[in-house]
């Protein structure tokens, strides 16, 4: 797994061109999960996830022209079969993080399971 880490989304050519080799394919033949979880820690965060989302606020890292985008909500995956969740999240080329609360991100990437599936917790990545 390649991870890159960035304070600004892909906010420059140079970050894009490396997030591309990083995948080792265009963005538009890469499918990608948004995991929106920290920002709901902040006030209004359900209207702020959803503009991240839309590309309405910040880097539109989410609508870059992926080939496909779907958002992973950790607070849900300790109610959902691991069965439903662990493949599409193997067959993602991209997971995207934006913004938030850290320490409650980190708190339900260890709750749902996902940081079990994550090589090292050295290598976590965020965007955004």
């Amino acid at each position: 797994m390649k991870l890159l880490l960035t304070s600004a989304g892909i906010s420059n050519t140079s970050i894009h061109d490396a997030l591309v080799g990083l995948l080792g394919k265009p963005i538009a033949e890469a499918s990608a999960l948004f995991i929106a979880t920290a920002i709901y820690a902040l006030p209004n965060g359900a209207d702020i996830a959803s503009r991240v989302i839309r590309g309405s606020l910040g880097d539109p890292f989410c609508n870059m022209g992926w080939k496909s985008l779907g958002v992973l909500e950790l607070t849900a995956l300790q109610a959902s079969k691991k069965e439903n969740w662990v493949p599409v999240l193997q067959e993602t080329d991209a997971l995207l993080v934006g913004g938030g609360d850290c320490q409650y991100l980190t708190y339900w990437m260890q709750q749902s399971g996902l940081s079990d599936l994550l090589p090292s917790s050295r290598r976590w990545s965020m965007w955004g």
